[in-house]
């Protein structure tokens, strides 16, 4: 699914920081992690093409008020939603035929973001299963592939645009993998109560999840945690990562491109939502997440703390006892999807899987040669059955 990199401007600079370590600031820890690039200069801004935990411009509130009113004034014309909600994936299948193989780059940070994928690739890590989830033309899967070490690792890749599947077949590296084996096929991960072909329930070790929930309807979200849950091996994991509230994507577009709120309409007609972190707290758990994660306030610190700015992440006001029920208003400043509040839909067990990391990776992107900072927001949890 598209990840805009139309925006991900990248500036070459002859001392470029590396980045060594996630940059995801997870809700249970009080400071980013160690090794993240840090912008404790503003004069800095225009070294690099990239900096960590960056607090959005003062103006942020007045942009995002400005941007949500020009799109409520002129949404997606009710004749016209229906159109695009019914077939998606034929929309998925015009942009595949479009662009091929050539619009993603290769997910090479998945190492440092997800050590669960560099473990199952070592050579003693046995027999593991790991299922992408919206494969796209192979961006996630090959390079997975290229590094793996472990004969045993299975990758099984699904995507229902049948021409994306098509492009990961073709593949030298599908018709040949080096080491470990790979298949796809076409699915849905929104279908009623089911699993991707050749795999049996609680078979899987890994679910690969990058920038598909949002492509999905938010009616769609309660069947897709079904299925997920239902193929995966108990103590199995689901990696996930996403668009997040208020980014600068959401607050580009123009009239004529929103469906239902922080849902939108792309111009290729694929569709893409924005998530809070509780919304995903809420899907995969039935709860917020707990007291001490809502206290937490985002530190944009320097390695040797010589700065001491802070900015709230989000309010929390649920506890860790929350539950969904029909009666369970969100918190202020917190605009929650309503289909994960409906007490008619019937959810798995509760909890269906617990919270290993939730986090928001909240970065500047800077092009240097326009004069220009996009501020960039994404979120990313690991959810265990």
């Amino acid at each position: 699914m598209p990840e805009d990199q139309n925006y991900q401007t990248t500036i070459e600079t002859s001392t470029r920081i590396p980045k060594l370590t996630s940059s995801v600031h997870d809700i249970t820890a009080e400071k980013p992690p160690f090794g993240s690039r840090f912008l404790t200069e503003q004069s800095d801004v225009w070294t690099q093409n990239a900096w960590d935990h960056v607090p959005p411009p003062e103006d942020q509130d007045e942009a995002i008020s400005v941007s949500l009113a020009r799109q409520r004034v002129a949404p997606v014309p009710e004749s016209d939603k229906e159109k695009y909600n019914a077939k998606p994936a034929k929309y998925w299948d015009n942009f595949y035929k479009t662009n091929a193989d050539n619009f993603f780059r290769d997910r090479k940070w998945l190492h440092l973001e997800f050590p669960d994928l560099l473990a199952a690739a070592q050579p003693d890590a046995g027999d593991i299963t790991i299922c992408e989830i919206g494969c796209g033309a192979g961006n996630t899967a090959f390079p997975l592939l290229s590094a793996n070490k472990n004969p045993k690792l299975m990758i099984r890749a699904f995507d229902y645009s049948s021409h994306a599947v098509k492009l990961v077949q073709a593949n030298s590296l599908y018709r040949d993998p080096p080491v470990g084996s790979i298949q796809a096929a076409v699915w849905d991960l929104s279908c009623e109560n089911s699993l991707p072909p050749g795999v049996t329930p609680e078979s899987v070790d890994i679910v690969v999840l990058v920038f598909i929930l949002s492509a999905l309807h938010p009616d769609e979200w309660e069947r897709a945690v079904q299925n997920m849950h239902r193929m995966l091996k108990p103590g199995g994991v689901v990696l996930l990562r996403d668009y997040g509230r208020y980014d600068l994507i959401q607050l580009r577009f123009k009239s004529g491109r929103l469906l239902e709120e922080n849902f939108y309409i792309r111009g290729d007609k694929t569709r893409v939502y924005f998530f809070e972190l509780d919304e995903l707290a809420l899907m995969f758990t039935g709860t917020r997440p707990t007291s001490v994660q809502n206290t937490l306030q985002i530190m944009e610190e320097s390695q040797d703390d010589s700065c001491n700015n802070s900015l709230i992440l989000s309010p929390r006001l649920g506890s860790h006892n929350d539950r969904i029920s029909g009666s369970h208003s969100p918190p202020p400043g917190v605009v929650i999807h309503p289909s994960l509040f409906r007490p008619d839909v019937p959810h798995l067990p509760r909890p269906p899987f617990v919270i290993e990391q939730l986090g928001v990776d909240r970065r500047l992107l800077v092009n240097r040669k326009r004069q220009l900072k996009m501020y960039r927001v994404w979120v990313q949890g690991k959810f265990r059955k």
